[in-house]
C-alpha cells in the first residue's frame, strides 16, 4: 500500500489572491485537512470553493493528542494538509511535532511555498536581505526573553521578529533599553488594505508612533554595526584563559555570556577543543 503524504499548505496571510493554484488544488485533494482555526478554515475553503473531505482543528494546544490520528490517516495511504491560520505552517505556527513524528515514521512531507509575512517584510525594509535572523515572537519567560534581546544586540544581521498589538510598544520599550538608538522597521498588515511600514531610530519610532491595536506587525531591527561586533580574537584568548583555568564549557559561558553571544562562545570553545584534539 502506498503511504499517504503530509502537506503544509500555506494560506494567505492578508490579501486572498496571494492564495497559490498549487495550494488549492492541494486542499482539494487531500483526506484530511487539519487547521489551526476550523472556522478561519472553513471561510478560506467556501472562498475557493474547496469541499473540504474532513477537517479537524490543529493548534499549539492539540499538536500531540491529534498527531496519532493524521498519523493514522496517512498510514492508510491517504494524504493530509496542515493549514495554519496564516502565513506558513511552521513559522510561529503548529506543524513542528507532526513534521518530526512523519518524518520518524518515514512519510513524506511536502512544504509548498507560498505565503508569509517575515520575508516580504525583510525584502521592504530597506535594511540588510543577504542573511538574517528570525527570532518568531519572544518567549514570555523572562529569563529567555533577556537571552534573545542579548541575541539581537549582538546580532550581525537584520534580527526578525513577529508581535501582537498589545504587546508592541512593551516589546519596543524593552528592545530600546537593550540595544538603544538602532534602526527599526515596523512592518503593520502585510498584504491587506492597510499595510504600512514605520522606519526610524527605535527611540523616534517609541516617540512618534501611535500603536494601534489592530493588525500582525513584523519587527525588523538593524544588525549591530561591525566595529561594535565581538571580536572573535580577544574572546579566543578569554576562552584559552579560563580553559587553563579547569572550568567546564558551560562555566565559562556563564562567565563570559554578559559580554558575548552564548552560541558564538560555544563555538569557539568546540572549535578550540577539536584542534587541540
Amino acid at each position: 500500500m502506498p503511504k499517504g503524504r503530509l502537506y503544509l499548505v500555506p494560506t494567505p496571510v492578508g490579501n486572498l489572491g496571494d492564495m497559490t493554484l498549487r495550494a488549492i488544488e492541494t486542499l482539494r485533494n487531500v483526506a484530511l485537512i487539519a487547521a489551526e482555526d476550523t472556522r478561519t478554515a472553513r471561510k478560506l475553503l467556501n472562498h475557493f470553493e474547496i469541499a473540504a473531505p474532513k477537517l479537524i482543528s490543529y493548534h499549539k494546544f492539540s499538536e500531540k493528542s491529534r498527531s496519532p490520528e493524521i498519523l493514522g490517516v496517512l498510514t492508510r495511504g491517504e494524504d493530509v494538509a496542515i493549514v495554519s491560520d496564516a502565513g506558513s505552517p511552521g513559522i510561529s505556527d503548529p506543524a513542528e511535532i507532526i513534521v518530526k513524528d512523519a518524518i520518524a515514521r518515514g512519510f513524506e512531507v511536502i512544504a509548498l511555498p507560498g505565503a508569509t509575512a517575515l520575508i516580504p517584510a525583510l525584502t521592504a525594509s530597506g535594511l540588510p536581505c543577504g542573511a538574517f535572523l528570525f527570532l518568531g515572537f519572544l518567549p514570555t519567560h523572562s529569563r529567555e526573553r533577556k537571552d534573545i534581546l542579548k541575541q539581537i544586540k549582538d546580532s550581525p544581521v537584520t534580527a526578525i521578529l513577529y508581535e501582537a498589538p498589545h504587546r508592541l510598544r512593551t516589546t519596543l520599550t524593552e528592545l530600546y533599553k537593550a540595544i538603544g538608538k538602532r534602526k527599526v522597521v515596523i512592518a503593520r498588515e502585510i498584504s491587506k488594505i492597510y499595510e504600512e511600514y514605520i522606519r526610524g531610530n527605535l527611540d523616534d519610532v517609541l516617540e512618534d508612533y501611535q500603536v494601534t491595536e489592530k493588525g500582525e506587525f513584523v519587527i525588523l531591527i538593524e544588525a549591530i554595526a561591525p566595529d561594535s561586533a565581538p571580536d572573535p580574537l580577544a574572546l579566543k584568548s578569554l576562552i584559552l584563559a579560563e580553559l587553563e583555568s579547569g572550568k567546564s564549557p558551560s562555566e565559562i559561558v556563564k562567565a563570559l555570556s554578559p559580554d558575548y553571544p552564548k552560541n558564538l562562545i560555544y563555538k569557539l570553545i568546540l572549535e578550540m577543543k577539536e584542534h587541540k584534539a
